[in-house]
């Protein structure tokens, strides 16, 4: 019988790491006599902590030990409703998508269909992915996913630059109202390849033949949806590529950016029943023409036939792949997120196109409701025309309507010390509860009225078929 207190379920003997002797062998070749000698020489000191790991740590503990502490410290977290935006927003994900593909191994544990013969059924939800992107975009040809906005935006430029026939430069406009992360992603990805990036307002911008793209904003990271026809006309007169950082929920209700005459369409299906995940990854998608389809990043599938003449799905074009064309590779991107835009696909399939209507119905509906009482308040809305998110300018209040909403529960977009502007976005989880004590936080006292407000104005509404394909609505 032991007589030891100490947890049985020790993890050290479960561990398949190299052992002592193998440990051993490996530092004799690179020279070193310890693990710490080791990292003496490869670890700067300044990133390097100079104490006693057991003092930081304290005593080591079990998998279970380990997991209970964790669970008290997850306990002291104060979970508040987001009011944010900026590309992330809650979601319902139905039931049926979360038991059955989410929670699935059958569909999480695969990273892509490389064996098409074995994958028909993944590959068929793919093609649901890109064939609602396609149409809600109003774009040809959609990739299967790519990893978020950002990364979509950027390979958006690369591909830009490459399709740009006339420029003598190498300058990029960047819409100043799109997401913070996204213009950030961009940047970065520019600095490497020589594209001097400009951020600004687009509507002012002058283009001309050193310009060879613009990324703009379709609705903005504020809120705000304008007619980008002038904008995407001028580029083009100047042999630039457009690119709009579009939400497809919106989309279902607002012109779609291939009928304003957009070479290419990106964003994220978050939206579309993924739930959040700490900022990402979320699936993205890259549209665009037919021009341009053999330009794509990532992966595309399609329909064939097999040698007994029915139809089969195969990954029809992989532009990206580095261990074909290497250095004449269209992109090194090899990361899409496969599962998250199956759900996102199955998301629409679900809904339908009336279910997806009316879902952005109701959130822009929540929306304006606020916008106009905010207004009956005396607080000023900076734009007039939007879909979920709402912007208003509060003065030196700001900080002070911040406060007041966390305590209430709620975190609202904070444009940083000394900005005026407050931002609230709406999203299906959004409730009329939600709705009223938002208001409460504002000043309101009055009863709630509803805005009928679901819908753009007639010159940006949208004319084309929401989702037409038969297996979204069968």
């Amino acid at each position: 019988m032991s007589r030891s207190l100490a947890p049985t379920d020790q993890f050290l003997h479960r561990h398949i790491g190299p052992r002592d002797a193998e440990i051993a062998t490996m530092l004799e070749s690179l020279g070193r006599s310890s693990l710490s000698d080791l990292m003496d020489a490869v670890i700067p000191a300044a990133i390097r902590y100079d104490g006693a790991l057991a003092d930081a740590c304290g005593e080591p503990l079990s998998e279970t030990e380990a997991l209970a502490k964790l669970r008290r410290m997850m306990g002291a977290n104060q979970v508040k409703k987001s009011f944010i935006g900026m590309g992330y927003y809650g979601t319902h994900t139905p039931a049926v998508i979360q038991r059955n593909i989410l929670e699935n191994p059958g569909w999480y544990t695969q990273y892509t269909p490389y064996q098409a013969e074995i994958s028909q059924g993944r590959l068929e939800a793919l093609l649901n992915f890109q064939t609602m992107v396609a149409e809600l975009t109003g774009m040809a040809v959609a990739n299967a996913s790519l990893l978020d906005e950002g990364t979509a935006a950027a390979e958006a430029m690369t591909l830009a630059l490459r399709a740009a026939k006339r420029r003598s430069g190498s300058r990029f406009l960047i819409d100043a109202d799109c997401h913070p992360q996204t213009i950030a992603v961009v940047q970065t990805r520019a600095l490497p390849i020589g594209v001097t990036v400009e951020v600004g307002d687009s509507e002012d911008f002058a283009f001309d033949d050193s310009v060879f793209g613009c990324l703009l904003a379709y609705p903005g990271s504020s809120g705000a949806v304008r007619d980008l026809t002038p904008t995407i006309a001028a580029a083009a007169a100047a042999g630039a590529l457009s690119i709009a950082v579009c939400d497809l929920l919106a989309l279902t209700l607002l012109k779609s950016p291939g009928t304003l005459g957009a070479d290419v369409a990106v964003g994220s299906t978050q939206r579309f029943g993924v739930p959040l995940g700490f900022g990402g990854p979320h699936a993205a998608f890259l549209a665009t023409s037919e021009a341009h389809k053999r330009r794509i990043p990532g992966r595309i599938i399609g329909i064939s036939k097999d040698v007994e003449g029915r139809l089969a799905l195969r990954m029809a074009l992989q532009t990206r792949e580095q261990h074909i064309r290497r250095d004449r590779a269209t992109s090194n991107i090899c990361t899409s997120q496969v599962l998250l835009a199956i759900v996102a696909g199955m998301y629409a399939v679900y809904h339908g196109a009336d279910g997806l209507c009316a879902i952005a119905s109701r959130v822009m509906r929540l929306a304006h409701t606020f916008g106009e009482a905010a207004e009956k308040l005396g607080i000023e809305l900076v734009h007039r025309s939007y879909f979920d998110t709402v912007t208003l300018r509060v003065g030196e209040r700001a900080a002070a309507l911040h406060k007041a909403a966390r305590a209430a529960g709620y975190n609202l977009r904070d444009y940083g010390p000394g900005d005026e502007r407050i931002s609230v976005a709406f999203d299906e989880t959004a409730s009329a509860d939600d709705l009223a004590a938002l208001l409460m936080i504002f000043g309101a006292d009055q009863p709630l009225v509803v805005s009928e407000h679901d819908h753009f104005a007639a010159d940006m509404a949208r004319r084309t078929p929401v989702l037409s394909h038969e297996v979204f609505s069968r």
